[in-house]
């Protein structure tokens, strides 16, 4: 017996740097904490509490990607594999787990007052969206397929619940069931694409899966690119990329506003996270075969966000097309490759500013049973509610690419990409889409400021018509952020350009 237990080798664990895990961590541990609070403090916390909490735990998360950032920028230091080559720590996974925390904190704001004005206040909300955040952070730094696809369902399965959550609106539960629908068929393309290339490379490790495909020419890849292609829908679908967008504009239109600003920012920067790190930078040695079909994606993108936009008269779904359209933009740096990455970060920074904030005004103009969202809601809205439609012209300018707006300089980052790549025809299709969109922002802006109010011009939050606290403060951060970026770009190009992409063996 004795004998036997001696030959019985110890369990090999991988040893665990907790604190370059540290921003994912805290997102997590903050929304079970949060829950774990609730559960034993009786009655409700103060108004505004939960909120709080989570734009602080935002915070700590995004100040904790700062000194990891300084030690990858050390000359001792640099990008590393974690927990046994599982998980990556590189500048691209920190840039892009800052601006998912940035987006929480913004969505969260505007939650404070929605929720109440929706007599939905609680904490479930503010807990879902803090786990969905670490799925995406965990998406972002994966160095093995096995690893995003966890990251993924974190993701996914916290916005199906939100987007359902509002009990009141028939419209909210329809939206969460056709997510989950849907959602769960992109999970299993996903997840069969995974098996074919386990199946072709002999592992699910990102580092293996290079090296092998550095070191070896398959003379019959279908399996090889069969998987790829079905990781192309299964990511495709998570950032609203034509043709698997047709979920887009029912969701955001059904789902609560504040859901829907979260949703357009931080799952869709989660899912291009990993988009970019399996295909542009795990496949790079097979980038001819994968480029053309990124490339129909994109096109496809850019061109039914921008032309079905134009006939819609709700204004949640034109915003729902509009980051179709946003998503053929980012689509076209990915289709550069790794030339297009460093755009492809600013363009996600950028559009977290210009989302949260377009849907900020949403929630507000909502009114109470967040029903108000046809176009002519905003008949006169520069008359009744200056600053509101003053910061709402300023995010549509900017998605419409006005020069001195972050949109500018991100849809230009992705054109020159392209253009440095030599892909001129995506970089003609996204400059035509770009201007057939202004078309339906600017729609919005001449609603605003030329046409008289219709019906009543008070939008009631709380019984009042003044903007909630919350709101407020997101609005002002986005309008900063959306001007800032436009015109002060330097220190946030300079980020995205050491942010770099680098898939690690482990050990090192």
């Amino acid at each position: 017996m004795v004998g036997l237990l001696a030959a019985v080798k110890p369990i090999a664990t991988p040893e665990v740097v907790w604190s370059a895990l540290a921003p994912q961590l805290v997102m997590m541990v903050g929304g079970v904490l949060l829950l774990t609070i609730v559960s034993l403090v009786k009655g409700r916390l103060g108004r505004g509490a939960y909120a709080g909490y989570t734009v602080v735990v935002a915070l700590v998360s995004l100040a904790s990607v700062v000194p990891l950032w300084r030690r990858l920028q050390d000359s001792k230091g640099g990008p590393a594999s974690l927990v046994g080559g599982a998980v990556g720590f590189d500048g691209y996974s920190l840039f892009l787990i800052a601006t998912m925390a940035v987006g929480v904190a913004l969505a969260a704001l505007l939650a404070d007052g929605y929720l109440r004005r929706e007599g939905l206040e609680g904490p479930e909300l503010y807990v879902l969206m803090m786990l969905s955040a670490a799925g995406g952070g965990i998406m972002a730094s994966a160095n093995d397929l096995i690893v995003l696809f966890i990251g993924l369902e974190i993701l996914s399965i916290s916005a199906y619940v939100m987007a359902a959550m509002h009990a009141n609106r028939v419209s909210s539960q329809e939206a969460g069931l056709k997510y989950f629908i849907l959602g769960a068929f992109a999970s299993a393309f996903l997840l069969y694409g995974i098996a074919l290339l386990y199946g072709a490379t002999g592992s699910t490790n990102l580092a293996k899966i290079q090296a092998f495909l550095s070191d070896v020419v398959l003379v019959h890849n279908g399996m090889l690119l069969g998987g790829v292609a079905l990781l192309l829908v299964g990511l495709g679908f998570k950032v609203a990329a034509a043709p698997f967008h047709t979920w887009t504009p029912d969701v955001y239109q059904g789902a609560p506003s504040p859901v829907t600003a979260f949703m357009a920012s931080v799952v869709k920067a989660a899912g291009f996270a990993g988009l970019v790190r399996v295909v542009v930078v795990t496949f790079d040695t097979y980038r001819l075969q994968w480029k053309p079909a990124v490339f129909a994606l994109a096109a496809l993108s850019l061109l039914v966000g921008s032309l079905s936009a134009i006939v819609q008269t709700n204004v949640k779904r034109m915003l729902a097309y509009s980051s179709i359209n946003h998503a053929g933009f980012i689509l076209v740096g990915v289709q550069s490759g790794r030339v297009g990455t460093a755009a492809v970060l600013f363009y996600l920074a950028a559009y977290t500013f210009m989302v949260v904030g377009s849907f900020g005004v949403v929630t507000i103009v909502g009114g109470t049973g967040d029903g108000r969202h046809h176009l002519d809601d905003y008949k006169g809205l520069a008359r009744t509610r200056p600053l509101i439609a003053a910061a709402f012209g300023v995010f549509l300018l900017a998605q419409a690419g006005v020069p001195f707006t972050a949109g500018f300089l991100a849809k230009l980052g992705v054109i020159q990409a392209a253009g440095q790549t030599h892909n001129w025809t995506l970089a003609v299709i996204a400059m035509a889409s770009a201007v057939i969109s202004a078309f339906f922002y600017l729609r919005i802006v001449v609603s605003m400021y030329f046409d008289d109010p219709a019906g009543d011009p008070e939008v009631e939050v709380e019984g009042s018509p003044l903007v909630p606290l919350g709101a407020r403060i997101a609005l002002v951060i986005a309008v900063i952020g959306t001007l800032g970026l436009g015109i002060v770009p330097g220190p946030f190009t300079h980020l995205a350009d050491d942010a770099v992409p680098v898939i690690t063996a482990a050990g090192r």
